[in-house]
């Protein structure tokens, strides 16, 4: 696959300046930094999640969880994860489980933990499970500007 259509249109809208960075064929986010060598606070994660109102997106870092109590108090929404089988509808230029942050071109509400926007750069899958897109923040809290920020996510506990 590569790069998604909805991804690559909306990178070119925004004038979005990225590297791509090609990888072995991972199945995690926590696999995909290991093996791109990618410090996991950098790496961003999409978690899909959906209520009567419609879907949300919630991106966050690859080594955080996220807490449903602050996303609720976040969004005023009581909102449920989406079961993975609803994911190929939702993202049909996406393999499953590589959704890129962007929710808002997939004309969903983005919400964006703000922990991201303390890093240097951010990286974020590009619609596969074999490419990265990597970015300065500054560009890539130009991409999300629709998205919502606020505090919804915390680092695992090991």
């Amino acid at each position: 696959m590569s790069i998604s259509t909805t991804l690559q249109d909306c990178l070119s809208r925004k004038g979005s300046q990225y590297d791509i960075v090609h990888h072995a064929h991972t199945h995690s986010t926590s696999e995909t930094a290991q093996v791109a060598h990618v410090p996991g606070d950098r790496l961003a994660k999409t978690v899909l999640l959906a209520d009567e109102r419609g879907y949300v997106a919630a991106v966050l870092p690859s080594t955080f969880r996220l807490d449903m109590s602050e996303l609720r108090d976040t969004t005023g929404r009581d909102l449920e994860l989406v079961r993975e089988a609803e994911l190929s509808a939702l993202f049909q230029d996406c393999e499953i489980g590589a959704v890129p942050p962007v929710g808002m071109a997939y004309g969903m509400q983005t919400y964006l933990d703000e922990s991201l926007a303390m890093q240097p750069d951010i990286y974020f899958e590009a619609g596969d499970h074999e490419d990265l897109i990597h970015m300065r923040t500054e560009q890539f809290l130009n991409l999300m500007d629709k998205a919502e920020r606020g505090s919804f996510a915390h680092r695992w506990s090991t």
